[in-house]
C-alpha cells in the first residue's frame, strides 16, 4: 500500500479544526489533527474512534456549529495553525506547540530549529502545555478581525516547516506544503507585506532546489551549482511577488531575506553578485531582526564583499560571545574562511568541530570532503 503525504487526503476527511470548534477540548482536538495529518498506517484505524468520540460531545454554548457559518481562513490546516497560535502564550511556545500537533515534528526536530538541546525543548513543551491547561485557554479557530494579531506566528511556522523542507533532510514535502500554505495565506491577506515576502522568500529559494544536491545526493556550495538548472519560472514568480510587497513600503524580515535571495537568483555567477548590496541588506535584517544566525550569515556577505579576514573577524566575535554554541554552521563558516586565508591546520580543525556537532549526513560527506582537500 502506498503511503501519501499527510495533507493530500485530508480534504475527504472530517475537518479537524471543525472538531476543535465542537469539542472545545484541546488534547482531543490536537490528538485528532496529529492522526490525521500523521504519515502512518496506523492513523486509518484510531481515527473512526477518535471522530466518534468527538461527535458523541455536545457543542459548547455560545460557540456556532462550524457547518453554520464560512470558515474565515479556507483551509483547513492554515485554520488550525491560527488556531494553536494563542496570543495567550509566547511566540516560541506558540510556534513549537504548531509545529508538534499540525506539523508532525519531534521534538528533536522542535529543539534543532530553535537552536537549542531537546531536553531543554522538552521541558519547554510541557511548560506551554501546562499553562495551557492552568489558564484554561481556549482551543478555538479565531473569527477573522483576530487574523492579524496571529500572523507572526503563524508566519514563524511556515518558515521553520519551510527550512525544514528544504534543509536537504529529505522532507521535501514539507517545503511544498509550506509554500502551498503561503499562498493560501498570501491570498487571504493580500495587503500583509510579510505575508507575500514570505511567500516570495520560499519561491525564490525553492527555484535552487534542483541544484543544491548532485545525483548522490551530496550538497552542492553555491559557487559550484549549476544555475542553469534554476527554476527561471519560480525565479520571476517569487520576484514580481516581492516586488508587490516592498511596494507597500513596510518592509519586514521576510521581504528583506526575500531581496537578498533575489540578489543570488538573478547573478549571472557568485563573482557577479552584488555582495556588498547582500551585506548591506543583512545589516539592516540585523537590525530589525537580530540574532546570531543573521550575523553569522552578514559575516559571509561581508567576506565576500571585503575579503575573508572581515568577515572572519565577525565568526571570531560571535565565537568568543558563546553565541551559537553547538551549532555546526559556525564552525563550518569559521572554516571555510580560514581555508581561504590559507591558515590550513586551523581551517582543519574547525572542519572537524563542525563534523562533530552536524547531524545530517549529506552535511557530513560534505565537511568531510572539504577537510580531506586540506591534506596534500
Amino acid at each position: 500500500m502506498e503511503l501519501r503525504p499527510f495533507w493530500e487526503d485530508a480534504a475527504a476527511r472530517p475537518g479537524s479544526a471543525a472538531l476543535t470548534r465542537l469539542t472545545g477540548d484541546r488534547d482531543l482536538a490536537e490528538e485528532c489533527a496529529q492522526d490525521a495529518f500523521a504519515q502512518a498506517l496506523r492513523r486509518r484505524a484510531v481515527e473512526a474512534d477518535k471522530l466518534r468520540e468527538a461527535a458523541m460531545l455536545s457543542p459548547i454554548e455560545g460557540v456556532a456549529d462550524p457547518e453554520d457559518e464560512a470558515p474565515a481562513v479556507p483551509d483547513d490546516r492554515l485554520r488550525l495553525m491560527f488556531t494553536c497560535c494563542h496570543p495567550a502564550l509566547s511566540l516560541e511556545a506558540q510556534v513549537a506547540l504548531t509545529l508538534r500537533s499540525q506539523a508532525g515534528l519531534s521534538t528533536a526536530e522542535i529543539a534543532r530549529v530553535f537552536l537549542v538541546s531537546e531536553p531543554t525543548m522538552s521541558q519547554r513543551l510541557v511548560r506551554a502545555d501546562n499553562k495551557i491547561q492552568r489558564s484554561r485557554i481556549p482551543f478555538r479557530v479565531p473569527p477573522a478581525h483576530l487574523l492579524p494579531g496571529r500572523l507572526e506566528s503563524v508566519l514563524t511556522v511556515l518558515y521553520l516547516l519551510f527550512n525544514e523542507g528544504y534543509s536537504g533532510g529529505g522532507r521535501v514535502d514539507l517545503g511544498r506544503e509550506a509554500i502551498r500554505l503561503a499562498r493560501v495565506l498570501a491570498a487571504l491577506m493580500p495587503d500583509e507585506p510579510e505575508a507575500l515576502g514570505l511567500l516570495a522568500l520560499m519561491l525564490l529559494h525553492d527555484a535552487r532546489r534542483a541544484a543544491r544536491q548532485d545525483a548522490a545526493g551530496d550538497l552542492v556550495p553555491l559557487e559550484e551549482q549549476d544555475r542553469g538548472a534554476w527554476d527561471r519560472a519560480a525565479i520571476a514568480e517569487g520576484a514580481e511577488i516581492l516586488e508587490r510587497a516592498l511596494r507597500r513600503q513596510r518592509a519586514g524580515k521576510y521581504q528583506i531575506q526575500a531581496a537578498i535571495a533575489a540578489c543570488h537568483a538573478c547573478a549571472p555567477s557568485v563573482a557577479e553578485t552584488d555582495w556588498p548590496q547582500i551585506a548591506q541588506l543583512y545589516a539592516r535584517l540585523a537590525r530589525i531582526a537580530p540574532g546570531p544566525v543573521v550575523e553569522l550569515n552578514r559575516a559571509v556577505a561581508v567576506a565576500m564583499a571585503d575579503g575573508p579576514a572581515a568577515g572572519l573577524s565577525l565568526v571570531d566575535a560571535l565565537r568568543d560571545a558563546g553565541a551559537l554554541a553547538g551549532y555546526h554552521l559556525l564552525p563550518a563558516t569559521r572554516a571555510d574562511l580560514l581555508r581561504r586565508l590559507g591558515r590550513v591546520a586551523e581551517a582543519a580543525e574547525a572542519y572537524r568541530e563542525a563534523l562533530e556537532l552536524s547531524g545530517s549526513d549529506a552535511e557530513r560527506r560534505y565537511l568531510t570532503r572539504r577537510l580531506a582537500s586540506l591534506t596534500p
